[in-house]
């Protein structure tokens, strides 16, 4: 029998149930991530459950042997600790015409690199709609790639049909006149709804940041229908498998535009083989103009709602935000943005997703209540607010074992870094961002010192600073070996290094994707190693990662996951 016939052979292991006894799957490799015993040949499962790790001799013992996985490489069931089912689901199912290539299901989407290119793919996508009243909904614009975009740019594509653009970021809206007409927005719908309503331009068609949440609720019944995030979370699901993950986190629930039933019937169907864990949204709490002293109990009725099975909601952990995305360049900066030239753009400044004195009420009333707070931050003015706060928080009510984890972490300072190690705070980082942004952000916007380093990973590690890596699907790839690739190589699209002393060992970038992501989450006692007593999820691999050059490592086959003891091939 090849090794290619094993990984599919149905007989071994039926994929409806855990295996009955137990069984020993002998491995090449088998990459534990737990330090008392780091590599070993073989894993003995139980149900969903290991029951043995080591060599097959030390294991044969317990159960039959299955040797479908003689050939292949075994690593901990690969987590990306942080994504958007809603908006991953819905990228799948809209035009994407990104910055970069994007291979999904069933298509590759090659990048738009210019203005023109772009233009000429959205009247493209335009004219291939039969119905001319179909709304074109399109996700990956970027200014600095595609040049300047407003409602009279989309009138020029189309003065019939509705059209909306959803920035790479996914943080803005571009309507053009037929879609704000069809949804009846007027600019005074706009006008007079707090901090908001700065970030709203009705006569450019623009909606950005918290101007989002004026527009989503009559934008959202077109946009986000069942049937379109149902189509796409079953993409979602073949995608996440065919790169290896096992375990994911949406870190914000936002119930009035996130489909909850549709999670349980697609994401808890027996045959998906993923967790799919979620977090209270401080946010949505204070845009809905709730009382922080309510917070908290608001917050434990929505976890009772759904706190068990394969999809459901973390107790105690909450999600926070501080400042814009950085795909918009609308992160908080000490120093001033730059324009083309290197001069300081006062045209360019960020923004506030939590206003300051809001995000410190909400923390602070969280934090006292000995909640796990994880906070959205990207520029390193912003981080300056986070860490004050944790600071203050922590003098006024002193917690062990906070782990606030700094979600993003885009831009900082090695005097921040230092703070963090202080206060004990940890890091998830998107490792995608030096690689997909750094080169034109040194042009545009940071300037090149600041953009190369942009995730500081090592210095996270030379502090001993837990980090996590996570796509925030769909602003990076939700590939945990790509993630890894991104944090050991550090390599651009022009083919140079993006802040070489910020590369990381191929081993802390394996970590990183699966033991320190579950620790992030307070489920390393459940996931992220391959030990006795934890779940039996694991990642096949066609290669050992530790044994093919560190430019390779975004290339190894994902032969399919091992899901609570089922075995699940890919079809790539």
């Amino acid at each position: 029998m090849t090794a290619d016939s094993r990984f599919r052979d149905p007989e071994a292991v039926d994929a409806s149930s855990p295996p009955a006894r137990g069984i020993v799957f002998p491995a090449r490799r088998v990459v534990t991530m737990n330090p008392d015993l780091p590599d070993a040949t073989a894993v003995a499962v139980l149900g969903d459950r290991i029951t043995a790790v080591g060599d097959i001799e030390d294991v044969r013992g317990h159960s039959a042997v299955d040797e479908r996985f003689a050939d292949a490489v075994l690593v901990p069931g690969l987590i990306d600790q942080h994504l958007h089912p809603v908006l991953g689901a819905t990228t799948l199912v809209t035009e994407v015409i990104a910055t970069e290539d994007w291979v999904l299901p069933g298509r590759m989407c090659p990048a738009a690199t210019s203005e023109q290119q772009y233009r000429q793919r959205l009247q493209e996508a335009e004219r291939a709609l039969p119905d001319p009243d179909t709304w074109l909904f399109s996700w990956g614009y970027h200014r600095l790639w595609h040049g300047h975009l407003d409602r009279a740019v989309l009138d020029g594509v189309s003065r019939s049909r509705p059209i909306a653009v959803w920035q790479r970021s996914c943080h803005e809206f571009f309507l053009n006149t037929t879609a704000i007409t069809a949804l009846g927005i007027t600019p005074a719908d706009m006008a007079d709804r707090g901090p908001a309503s700065a970030m709203v331009d009705v006569l450019a068609g623009h909606w950005w940041e918290s101007g989002m949440n004026l527009l989503l609720p009559s934008l959202a019944p077109h946009f986000m229908t069942d049937e379109r995030i149902a189509t796409g979370l079953r993409l979602m699901v073949d995608y996440l498998h065919h790169n290896g993950v096992t375990a994911f986190n949406e870190p914000g629930i936002i119930w009035d535009l996130e489909p909850w039933e549709l999670y349980q019937d697609i994401l808890g169907a027996p045959e998906t083989p993923l967790l799919s864990t979620f977090l209270v949204d401080a946010r949505s709490q204070a845009d809905s103009g709730m009382d922080p002293a309510d917070a908290v109990a608001d917050a434990h009725r929505q976890v009772e709602r759904h706190c068990s099975g394969k999809v459901r909601l973390l107790p105690k952990q909450v999600k926070l935000f501080a400042d814009g995305a950085i795909i918009s360049q609308l992160m908080q900066m000490r120093d001033p943005y730059l324009d083309g030239d290197g001069q300081p753009d006062p045209c360019h400044h960020g923004e506030w997703m939590m206003q300051p004195d809001v995000f410190r009420a909400f923390a602070r009333v969280y934090w006292n209540a000995e909640w796990q707070l994880h906070i959205h931050v990207n520029g390193d003015a912003a981080l300056d607010l986070v860490l004050d706060t944790i600071e203050e928080c922590m003098a006024d009510h002193p917690r062990a074992d906070h782990r606030t984890v700094l979600v993003h972490f885009a831009n900082s300072t090695e005097e921040q870094i230092d703070r963090i190690a202080q206060l004990g705070a940890i890091v998830s980082a998107n490792s995608y961002y030096p690689v997909g942004f750094a080169d034109k952000y040194a042009a545009h916007g940071l300037g090149a010192a600041r953009a190369d380093a942009m995730v500081r990973s090592a210095s996270v590690l030379n502090r001993g600073i837990p980090l996590s890596f996570h796509s925030d699907l769909p602003m990076g790839p939700s590939d945990p070996l790509t993630l890894a690739w991104c944090a050991v190589n550090r390599i651009t699209p022009s083919g140079r290094v993006a802040g070489p002393d910020q590369r990381i060992s191929v081993h802390d970038a394996l970590r990183a994707v699966t033991i320190e992501a579950a620790y992030s989450w307070r489920m390393e006692h459940e996931l992220g190693s391959i030990a006795a007593g934890k779940l039996a999820n694991f990642t096949v691999l066609g290669d050992d990662p530790y044994a093919v050059a560190p430019d390779h490592l975004n290339q190894i086959a994902v032969l399919g996951t091992v899901f609570e003891g089922r075995w699940f091939p890919s079809d790539a």
